[in-house]
């Protein structure tokens, strides 16, 4: 398991701030658990009709920090 650093972070989301950085990290995921829940974002219906399971524990609380919020749609 790899844990989390500035750099992977940047690597896999781009340009973060520090407290973009901070926070993520803190959830205390991997690298692994990053890439699975931006493939989630990015990918939502494609996994959910291959039968994948819905995201749970530190995959979920990434995604939950990387979806925009209604404020960022507009709503």
């Amino acid at each position: 398991m790899t844990i989390l650093t500035r750099e992977s972070l940047e690597r896999v989301l781009g340009p973060l701030d520090e407290a973009a950085a901070a926070e993520i990290a803190g959830l205390g995921a991997s690298e692994e658990e990053l890439l699975e829940a931006r493939s989630w974002l990015a990918n939502e219906e494609a996994m959910r009709a291959a039968g994948k399971p819905l995201p749970t524990g530190r995959v979920a609380q990434i995604l939950e920090w990387l979806e925009p919020s209604e404020d960022d749609l507009g709503g």
